[in-house]
């Protein structure tokens, strides 16, 4: 879920692809059709994701362009070591990506029961954390927050109450 107070994306000076390529031009690689549908598929919108997703995602594809899977998964590292791609937190053992490039800073909350990851955006805790690293001497890049809980759904309680047990 997204914050509507979270802008959907930062002016880059360049495009996720363009990125993306310089980043493998410096590792010796190229910019491959693959490593070229993955990396538009994952910058189509800023979704929270897994591996297995995206993997579902290019092979749905109506343009008849595949990708293994094997090539999915090097590139989510790929994209992760460019900066590009962050995993947010794990659910159910899976790794859930979101993208790093062209999306402003953010935090999360974190369902533990349903999952359910809600972004949120406080420029006082951004204060607060500039200000803890001045004090210590500390030059901060960023920060990354994850507050886990109960959604507001996860913590209601049972609509019905289980009958007592009859024991007359």
């Amino acid at each position: 879920m997204t914050d509507p107070d979270i802008a959907p994306s930062l002016e880059t000076s360049i495009s996720p692809v363009e990125k993306y390529r310089e980043f493998l031009a410096t590792k010796g690689l190229r910019l491959t059709r693959e490593r070229s549908i993955i990396v538009e598929e994952v910058f189509a919108s800023h979704e929270h994701f897994d591996a297995e997703q995206l993997v579902q995602r290019v092979a749905h594809r109506t343009d008849g362009r595949r990708v293994s899977r094997s090539t999915v998964y090097r590139s989510l590292n790929l994209l992760e070591e460019a900066g590009m791609l962050r995993k947010v937190a794990r659910q159910d053992d899976r790794e859930i990506y979101e993208h790093e490039y062209g999306y402003p800073q953010h935090d999360h909350l974190i369902c533990k029961k349903c999952g359910t990851l809600f972004e949120f955006h406080n420029e006082a805790i951004s204060e607060l954390l500039d200000e803890i690293a001045r004090q210590h001497g500390f030059r901060m890049e960023g920060h990354r927050l994850e507050v886990s809980g109960l959604c507001t759904t996860c913590s209601r309680p049972p609509a019905t109450r289980p009958k007592k047990l009859n024991l007359l």
